[in-house]
């Protein structure tokens, strides 16, 4: 047979596990002493319960002070601002001094973060005691008041407490290993690669590599390069940049893949990054890559995961995830280059895929038809914005850009059509005028050239290269007077540029000659 105490320590156990959803923190080896927390209860966070016979009120307050400390340990570990803990000893009697002052209030730690509200359950007063448990869980705890229970009444009910707790945990667990990570690892070898490939091409910060192999560039995709909404998920733009997201997606990839499983995880992560460049596509005319958007993609469908399972994510992920993003979404608005526009699509499209596979083994089907058509719709619409031409895509940089690319392929033809119609919208920098000027000067248009490098040399006149063109040009018509005005003055602005100074000393040679 078995005393009073020990029955209700596990019939308290077994209500506050069983009924309550407690998980076990710790148990002692002899089960004499049970730590339970349930950090989602605002009022009760963690509970202490002991079997133990006491008998001095001095032992009762030391071990109160200890309670405090290790609710403080606890506390840092959840990162909790504040814990309340409830104490509940079991013991055969009352200690024999004066202890009623010991639990009459709560007791606070020295930071005041940790609050220690003590119930003694002894046998004279055991259904009181048990009722203020009562209360404050607002339910029933069907206890058997009875000075003694069969050891095998107690062990069914100490079996079925510690039973639903393992088996309790062993389901949170299953959660996140749902799957063996497969495509994160592919995803990191594929952007490696690539990477390796970029710098032997010319370099993965080298603009015209970029362009050449698919990084996302909103004039080429309006020209009809589709494939440019996916290819830059693979494509990084320097080794710190390739560096930073290989360690993110080594982290977070493995972490969802593991949570929705490979298939899942896959569409998740092309979904997202495809969304991440459609939001920079629209918000963003800049050369963009990189996989921040699909690895914010990530986060997305971590944060879907908090949706579906509140409590099972803030016990387990949820401030730590929340911080991080936190400080990532910081960064790219006060960073300037941080294409944030990326981030925050890659984070919705995350979100949404996520939702229309749901989590699995679980099906929602009005729900996750509702993600669907919500996701089908955002990315309608906003290639339907994009490609209407009332968005603003294309800034006089990438206009430039594309230019110079055509340059280096002497395309003359095409890039003096991109600069000159872009100058009917907008009023060109003197560096696009300069551009302009010298595919003019390749297709033979003389005056027009000298026309806008005269703007130039107004617009900025340190531009060097203008007065050595101007120069060219007159030199060119036999014009030997300008010619050298124009070059004279670029060797002035450049001194140590030789082509200058081989060219003055040529218009000087011919002056001379003609004198």
């Amino acid at each position: 047979m078995a005393f009073l105490e020990e029955y209700l320590f596990w019939k308290v156990a077994e209500f506050l596990i069983v009924k309550k959803e407690y998980r076990i923190l710790q148990v002692s080896q002899n089960q004499g002493e049970m730590w339970l927390e349930k950090t989602e209860n605002k009022h009760t966070q963690v509970v202490r319960l002991l079997q133990y016979n006491l008998d001095w009120s001095n032992w009762l307050q030391r071990d109160i002070m200890l309670i405090a400390d290790n609710g403080e340990r606890i506390r840092k570990k959840f990162a909790k601002g504040e814990l309340k803990v409830l104490n509940l000893y079991f013991s055969a009697y009352p200690p024999v001094d004066d202890y009623e002052f010991r639990l009459a209030e709560p007791y606070l730690s020295e930071n005041g973060k940790v609050t220690v509200e003590s119930i003694l359950v002894e046998r004279s007063n055991a259904e009181e005691a048990l009722g203020k448990l009562e209360n404050r869980f607002d339910d029933q705890l069907s206890i058997e008041f009875a000075e003694q229970h069969s050891g095998e009444a107690i062990e069914s009910i100490q079996k079925n407490a510690l039973f639903s707790a393992v088996e309790r945990a062993k389901e949170e667990q299953s959660v996140f290993q749902y799957g063996k990570p497969f495509f994160t690892y592919i995803f990191i070898a594929i952007q490696v690669l690539m990477f390796l490939v970029l710098e032997a091409a010319g370099g993965s910060t080298d603009t015209s590599t970029l362009i050449k192999f698919g990084a996302k560039f909103n004039p080429l995709i309006l020209e009809g390069e589709w494939w440019r909404f996916f290819t830059p998920i693979i494509i990084h733009i320097g080794l710190l940049h390739l560096f930073m997201n290989t360690l993110a997606l080594y982290y977070l990839g493995t972490m969802v893949e593991r949570l929705y499983g490979n298939f899942r995880f896959l569409f998740i992560y092309i979904v997202a990054g495809f969304s991440g460049v459609l939001a920079s596509f629209l918000y963003s005319p800049n050369l963009s890559a990189g996989a921040s958007g699909a690895i914010f993609g990530c986060f997305g469908a971590l944060l879907y995961f908090g949706v579906a399972k509140p409590r099972l994510f803030w016990r387990t992920l949820g401030l730590n995830i929340l911080v991080v993003l936190g400080i990532n979404l910081a960064f790219g608005f006060t960073i300037p280059g941080i294409d944030n526009a990326g981030h925050i699509g890659g984070l919705f499209g995350g979100f949404i895929s996520a939702g229309i596979f749901h989590l699995p083994k679980k099906r929602r089907p009005l729900l996750q038809t509702a993600f669907l058509a919500v996701a089908v719709a955002a990315i309608f619409f906003s290639l339907q914005y994009g490609f209407s031409g009332k968005a603003d895509l294309v800034d006089e940089r990438s206009i430039l850009v594309l230019a110079q690319n055509h340059v280096q392929a002497e395309e003359y033809q095409q890039a003096y059509d991109l600069l000159s119609q872009y100058g009917k919208t907008e009023q060109l920098s003197s560096e696009s005028l300069f551009m302009l000027s010298f595919t003019e000067i390749k297709l033979g248009r003389l005056e027009e050239a000298k026309s806008n490098l005269l703007k130039v040399i107004e617009m900025k006149p340190d531009f060097h290269e203008a007065y050595y063109n101007l120069a060219l040009i007159f030199f060119d018509e036999k014009n030997l007077d300008l010619a050298r005005i124009y070059a004279k003055k670029a060797v002035e602005l450049n001194p140590g540029k030789e082509s200058y100074k081989k060219t003055l000393e040529q218009i000087n040679y011919y002056l001379e000659e003609a004198a």
